[in-house]
């Protein structure tokens, strides 16, 4: 781990895509901003805990999100109960 001693306004360059910037800096807490491309995902810690294990469960775990059946017209030009458009 690569740890940095920042002030405020000044930034850490990851890439060439990725800036850290320290926004405020306060009694036992700092504010950061990240700039990232659209295509890479920022998360905090616990919420990328969070979602790692919710992938676990939902992958250990068959779906069961069933559709229902469909039923016919029963007149002409009646729409359908489920799946109409």
């Amino acid at each position: 781990m690569l740890v940095l001693t920042r002030k405020q306004a000044e930034t850490i360059h990851i890439g060439e895509d990725i800036v850290i910037k320290v926004v405020q800096t306060g009694r036992g807490s700092i504010k950061i901003g990240i700039e990232a491309p659209k295509a890479v995902r920022v998360l905090r810690g616990e919420v990328a805990e969070e979602v790692g294990e919710q992938s676990m469960t939902t992958q250990a775990q068959p779906s069961t999100c069933v559709a229902p059946p469909t039923k016919p017209a029963t007149k002409a030009g009646e729409a359908m109960k489920f799946g109409a458009v």
